[in-house]
């Protein structure tokens, strides 16, 4: 999973994006006028977010983006629209930012970011990396997400980039897909809020959750909502574990998903674990089922 000021309006946006992807970035020399673009892709997005603005918001975001988020905010039994901008943090500037790579492929693109990526929460931001994604969608560029990537965990990676050696940012990961993405079926208010939980250190973690929530955790400890949640009786995760490029270490790592309460004082119930200890290879692909029961539905319900 950061420049004030300069914010188009939608007319002008509009009709400074619209050039088609196949035209963008095909070249070294066409980079600068791609990450242009896409820069002020994110700009009027991030002002739409921070400005809690639904209509520029849903002018500048990915179709695909858009069902996602309402899928989330629905999973959580949210309000929609008014819950995209509950965030924990405003969007990263891109002040004080390098970009490192600006690519598109077809109808996907990448910018690159490399330096303090600042959330505004407090603290000394280290140097990390900032990908940010979009979607040629429509009349021009859209905003699809945002990953920071932390190297907290890789600190030769870190030092090689502080060195301009960016052989690390040309991995598959950072590279546009070229792959439209699909627009995700709508999912409708689950019987219970439910969340897929990774402590990764040094490794990527893919999940999928009853073959519709699909997950990506990498070098970090993070939770992310479970889309369309959990159900009563038997449910299925598929998960992949495989070590970053740089790491070579055997840390402990956790895979699991709990089922939550709305009710305040009522404490989250495990319904899933996968873990390793200190030394242990984990498994590089799994299949494993589980069960929500009554007892444990009864707990975060409050019947």
């Amino acid at each position: 999973m950061q420049r004030m000021q300069l914010f188009l309006l939608i007319a002008v946006a509009l009709l400074t994006l619209s050039a088609a992807p196949e035209t963008l970035a095909k070249t070294q020399q066409e980079a600068p006028a791609l990450s242009k673009s896409l820069e002020d892709v994110y700009l009027y997005w991030r002002k739409a977010m921070v400005a809690k603005n639904y209509n520029g918001w849903k002018l500048i975001t990915a179709a695909h983006r858009k069902i996602a988020i309402q899928n989330r905010i629905v999973s959580e039994k949210g309000k929609f629209p008014s819950d995209i901008f509950k965030v924990p943090s405003a969007p990263p500037s891109l002040e004080g930012l390098k970009l490192i790579r600006a690519r598109s492929k077809g109808a996907t693109a990448k910018l690159v970011y490399f330096g303090k990526v600042d959330f505004g929460i407090g603290g000394e931001p280290t140097d990390n990396l900032l990908v940010l994604s979009f979607v040629h969608d429509g009349p021009g560029w859209k905003y699809d997400s945002a990953e920071f990537v932390n190297l907290g965990g890789l600190k030769d990676v870190r030092s090689q980039l502080q060195a301009g050696k960016l052989s690390y940012v040309d991995g598959k990961d950072f590279l546009p897909s070229g792959k439209r993405p699909h627009k995700p079926i709508v999912v409708s208010q689950p019987k219970y809020i439910a969340k897929v939980y990774s402590f990764c250190p040094g490794r990527e973690v893919k999940a999928t959750v009853n073959r519709v929530s699909s997950h990506r955790f990498q070098d970090t400890q993070q939770s992310e909502v479970v889309i369309g949640g959990v159900h009563d009786g038997m449910n299925q995760i598929r998960y992949t574990v495989k070590n970053l490029p740089g790491y070579n270490g055997d840390d402990a790592m956790t895979l699991r998903i709990y089922i939550f309460s709305q009710i305040a004082g009522v404490k989250p119930v495990k319904v899933f674990e996968y873990q390793t200890v200190k030394g242990e290879k984990p498994k590089q692909v799994g299949t494993a089922s589980f069960k929500v029961n009554a007892a444990d539905g009864a707990k975060v319900l409050g019947r």
